[in-house]
């Protein structure tokens, strides 16, 4: 007697038919057939009443149904246990990440990471910033790479650094032209804009708008949209302009030139993570970070390094 014997014992005990216990389990009928009659010559009795339609348990087969059902669901709970003590013990880290933070360096962090541990079990997940501070508090991920500002006394953030914008422009545009290195945001008054991401917010959309106000630009918002790949091809369209942090510039597109803008013109790069985590897995990853900025000549947040040591 075994576990896959008592499995079709049961099946053809709660389907009362062998022709559709054998759909069930995937399998043909005639051995189906046969593994029920080894199984009744080994408890020593038929375990059906065959005479009957649809089959019927004798006895005895009711007995053996009852503890059948006892004997599979206690190997259930076994394994699921087993599953559970083996994610336990699983090193993982779960990191969300708004789609522009792939540009900016991003991936070499995560392949740094795994080189740095192959045995740590890594899990990505887009999210905008408003969803990975729930997502944080909700334990579904462990870190998120953003560039919002959110106050949440559960959820630390550290910005990392600021990036530049530069202003994506179509190639036949009036702007694309200019002789000048920099554009002053004041040429971009009265541009036809496209801005991303078109919701939720408050987002990085508001950032931008937020830049021109204050420097008393007044663009046209041609599109709205929700990623920013559409915004670059809208651009290459020549259906507007578009502010993107600078990194986006080395995905060359066709139809679009980057011209730099003032100093001022920034969005941060930040980091979140749930207020008391210092596991060794969000400390190896800000360690990561730290060796990779020093690396690439970036300044480093006394914040990051305190994490990657393990100091409040």
């Amino acid at each position: 007697m075994d576990l896959r014997q008592l499995r079709y014992f049961v099946a053809v005990a709660e389907e009362r038919n062998i022709t559709r216990a054998a759909e069930r389990l995937n399998m043909a009928q005639p051995p189906l057939s046969r593994q029920i009659k080894q199984f009744e010559e080994e408890i020593g009795t038929d375990l059906f009443d065959r005479s009957a339609r649809p089959l019927e348990l004798t006895k005895v087969g009711r007995l053996v149904l009852e503890q059948a059902l006892q004997v599979l669901g206690r190997m259930s709970e076994m394994r699921s246990m087993v599953d559970r003590a083996i994610a336990a013990d699983r090193r993982r880290l779960s990191i969300g990440f708004v789609a522009s933070t792939i540009y900016a360096r991003l991936p070499p962090i995560i392949r740094e990471l795994r080189a740095s541990d192959p045995q740590l079990d890594l899990g990505l997940l887009e999210l905008v910033s408003l969803d990975q501070v729930v997502a944080l508090k909700d334990g579904r991920i462990d870190v998120g790479f953003g560039r919002i500002r959110f106050e949440d006394e559960s959820v630390r953030r550290i910005v990392l650094r600021r990036e530049p914008l530069v202003a994506a422009i179509p190639t036949a545009h009036r702007l694309a032209s200019s002789d000048r290195e920099l554009l002053a945001l004041q040429d971009l008054d009265e541009v036809d804009l496209v801005l991303y991401p078109r919701e939720p917010r408050p987002s990085y959309a508001d950032q931008v708008l937020r830049l021109m106000n204050d420097a008393g630009v007044r663009p046209r918002v041609a599109y709205e949209v929700r990623e920013l790949q559409i915004a670059v091809g809208l651009v290459a369209a020549g259906e507007g302009v578009c502010i993107v942090p600078e990194s986006v510039a080395k995905a060359h597109m066709d139809g679009v030139c980057y011209r730099s803008l003032p100093p001022e013109a920034a969005s941060p790069i930040i980091m979140n993570h749930r207020h008391e985590d210092r596991s060794p897995e969000l400390r190896l990853l800000a360690d990561v970070i730290v060796r990779t900025y020093e690396v690439w000549g970036y300044p480093i947040p006394e914040a990051l390094h305190s994490l990657a040591n393990g100091v409040d």
